[in-house]
């Protein structure tokens, strides 16, 4: 199978495309004919060696950990599936940039979302339905999401609004009319929000959830008063030592399956900034690198 590959770590421009060996499915597992898998910041940091110490990898190795296609292998045990159903779905840290993919959570893809929107979906919707779930019940509560424009953060203010949360979102102003349309209160973000959201939200913010890893953490506390207001998927240490809700992605398929739901009730839909084709996955790389998206980076396999 055609795949994307890095053979040392290194920078965007390390990685190649070539051929690689198939992947099968074991035990609770899925293959997947991939038609798009979406570039996430973990991708970029495995392949820069940033996360070596972590998750040392076996190399080569091919980026990506989520991806959207139709099923075209079954592994023992699974039920509810079965071969040319079109799914979307996590596999393990890497693996998702190929032809081929195996993963071990997944759900149907509603119909009214195209292959990248799919794709989009999967890293991002479950790690912001567990930043949420950690924060309790939403409906009627004031929710502050930083980095509200970025692909986690987007699908968050989107599952918010849906569970009935009042939702301010910090983004720079480019960004506000974007999350406008989401259903979110754009502000600025930076030194001086405290301020600013007293215009905003005069009865204050009732929870924060944290998409950044801005730097922003002691602030946001600040805002509510209480670390165990605010949880954050993205600053994990600076969580761990004020005493937020610290929150990481898991292949949940419950999960997956409740996006996929608000999905087919028109609640939830990926945003998708750019797409690129495989063989420009290092423009992607390096795109996901910089920044300040709006919604998620797609690569089309």
């Amino acid at each position: 199978m055609r795949a994307a590959r890095f053979h040392e770590y290194g920078g965007a421009e390390s990685l190649v495309i070539e051929q690689a060996p198939e992947p099968h499915p074991g035990l609770g597992e899925i293959r997947v004919r991939v038609a798009a898998a979406s570039v996430n910041p973990i991708d970029w940091k495995l392949r820069a060696g940033a996360l070596r110490q972590l998750l040392p990898l076996e190399l080569p190795a091919i980026p990506g950990r989520d991806a959207a296609g139709v099923v075209d292998e079954v592994g023992d045990g699974v039920q509810g599936v079965s071969i040319g159903d079109r799914v979307f779905g996590l596999g393990g840290v890497t693996g998702a940039t190929a032809e081929l993919v195996v993963l071990s959570a997944w759900a149907h893809a509603p119909d009214m979302w195209n292959d990248e929107q799919a794709a989009g979906a999967g890293l991002a919707s479950v790690t912001a339905m567990r930043g949420l779930n950690a924060l309790g019940s939403l409906a009627g509560r004031t929710l502050l999401v930083e980095g509200a424009a970025g692909g986690v953060g987007s699908t968050a203010v989107e599952i918010a609004v849906a569970q009935g949360a009042t939702v301010i979102g910090t983004a720079s102003e480019r960004n506000h009319e974007f999350l406008s349309s989401l259903g979110a209160v754009p502000i600025t973000y930076g030194p001086g929000l405290a301020q600013r959201l007293s215009a905003l939200a005069p009865h204050g913010v009732d929870i924060v959830l944290d998409t950044a890893a801005s730097g922003s953490l002691d602030d946001l506390v600040a805002i509510t008063g209480d670390p165990t207001r605010v949880a954050t998927v993205a600053d994990h240490a600076g969580g761990q030592r004020l005493g937020t809700h610290v929150v990481n992605a898991e292949n949940d398929s419950t999960l997956l399956s409740a996006a996929a739901e608000l999905g087919r009730q028109g609640r939830y839909t990926p945003r998708i900034e750019q797409t690129y084709p495989l063989e420009r996955i290092a423009h992607a790389h390096a795109h996901a690198e910089r920044g300040r998206t709006r919604g998620k980076i797609v690569i089309c396999v």
